[in-house]
């Protein structure tokens, strides 16, 4: 039996940073022969089409698109809000899971109707595993983080380290993990300090899966295991990211971006020298207060490097956000984009030495792949623990500061300039750190690729999996 035969359903979170990954998770199920079928809803199919009409015209077998209709007004959200992004705040409240719940019967429908060999789904749909027991198909999980933060979070929800200190400041290890972890409560996400109820559904529903299905390679944080973590088994299949081999690949991936603003900003980066100028960009979630704006603006500016700054322009004020004469004082070594950006194209680019990265996992990797050293920025979710892996484990950054985990910006507290611009140093200077730094997330990208590569680890775990759920799909 080849892969041909096999067919798999992916039904990413709706969310970029969900969407992105498992688009490219299940352009690597086609490219090995597997017919891949991607669920989404028709406000975040609009964001990825371009990519896998590019993947599908190709070659390969090709991605299948199938829609279902996100229930908004049903679970009390705003008509048409079928995206976090959409949302005023980025945290999963009870109305959005909800409705994502609603999403089961007509994901039913569509597994009846396509019968798929398999469901790999995204964590914040526990009872996926529900309807693949009912269909007598396995269910993969998704999670979208690494096994360093499956780690950590695992133990903070058991041991509880954070109650037996005295105020959110103060310090205390998460025990039993390979490296001395150390944080304080103010930086752990609202679901770790006041567990929701759907976090226990969540729980639940990996016990009943089949496995998970991981964005990282085994070489990149050997010391943690998923097995370990939660007692489940995990294929470890990524960097993902290093499917979008070609520019043209890395230009469509993500939401369409202005034509004459990008060629104009990478323009501007072929004029620059190699390794010289400093990325800055916080995913398509994050927000910040005008104050703070202002003083990642003035740090940059004082730091003396040169910039290329990434920003959403999310209620229409564009520049005014930044100081009076910003722009103008820093012409010609910095840059400010507005909107969506091409962020592999933009890591891969020679003259980019260092990136300015909110600690998601998929910017992480993205990073790392590029062997591209980080100012580590963590605003909410796993982030600030992404930020230890980034920082204390692998040694590819430097913290800029930020002690508060929150999604709402008003909570955090300011960073100021003097912090922005000394951590901006760190990473772009001469120095020995900043040269020791460097070497690492070089030798880092080279693991990286050479994973993804025949023969590497993560090439050969995505052959084990498919040589398993075909056997698994021989003896339905």
């Amino acid at each position: 039996m080849d892969s041909s035969s096999l067919h798999i359903f992916f039904l990413p979170l709706i969310t970029p940073s969900h969407i992105l990954p498992m688009v490219d998770m299940a352009k690597l199920f086609a490219e090995r022969g597997v017919k891949a079928s991607l669920v989404s809803t028709p406000g975040n199919a609009a964001r990825i089409r371009d990519s896998l009409e590019r993947a599908n015209a190709t070659g390969g077998h090709g991605v299948q698109l199938l829609l279902v209709e996100f229930p908004s007004l049903l679970a009390g959200l705003p008509d048409g809000c079928d995206s976090l992004s959409a949302r005023p705040t980025p945290e999963v409240p009870d109305d959005f899971f909800r409705a994502l719940t609603m999403l089961r019967a007509p994901f039913e429908r569509l597994v009846e109707e396509h019968d798929p060999d398999c469901i790999i789904s995204d964590s914040s749909y526990p009872w996926t595993s529900d309807v693949a027991d009912e269909f007598g198909i396995p269910r993969l999980v998704f999670h979208g983080c690494s096994a360093f933060a499956l780690a950590v979070m695992e133990r903070l929800i058991r041991a509880r380290p954070h109650q037996g200190v005295p105020d959110d400041r103060a310090a205390f290890v998460v025990p039993d993990l390979p490296d001395r972890i150390a944080m304080t409560r103010s930086r752990l996400p609202k679901y770790i300090l006041s567990p929701p109820d759907y976090l226990e559904q969540i729980k639940m529903s990996y016990l009943k899966s089949y496995g998970m299905v991981m964005n990282s390679f085994r070489e990149l944080e050997p010391g943690y295991n998923v097995e370990t973590a939660v007692g489940q088994r995990a294929w470890y299949i990524g960097p993902l990211s290093l499917c979008n081999r070609l520019d043209a690949d890395k230009a469509v991936r993500g939401e369409k971006v202005s034509g004459d603003s990008i060629e104009q900003s990478f323009t501007w980066l072929d004029a620059q020298a190699p390794g010289s100028v400093l990325y800055v960009c916080f995913g398509s979630l994050c927000r910040f207060t005008r104050p703070q704006l202002c003083e990642i603006a003035l740090g940059l500016e004082a730091s003396g490097h040169h910039f290329l700054w990434v920003l959403r322009d999310v209620d229409g004020k564009g520049a005014t956000v930044l100081p009076e004469g910003f722009e103008e004082r820093t012409k010609g070594r910095g840059r400010v984009f507005w909107g969506w950006a091409p962020q592999l194209l933009i890591l891969g680019h020679r003259a980019v030495g260092g990136f300015m990265t909110h600690c998601g996992w998929n910017s992480t990797l993205e990073a790392i792949t590029a062997g591209t050293p980080m100012v580590a920025w963590p605003l909410f979710a796993e982030q600030f623990v992404n930020e230890k892996f980034i920082v204390q484990v692998l040694r590819v950054g430097v913290a800029a500061g930020a002690t508060v985990c929150s999604t709402n910006e008003e909570e955090r507290v300011l960073v100021e300039k003097e912090r922005v611009e000394e951590a901006v140093a760190r990473v772009m200077g001469g120095g020995q750190e900043a040269e020791a730094m460097r070497r690492r997330a070089r030798e880092l990208a080279a693991m990286a690729k050479k994973a993804v590569a025949a023969g590497g680890s993560s090439y050969r775990s995505m052959d084990d999996l498919i040589q398993e759920l075909l056997g698994v799909k021989k003896w339905r």
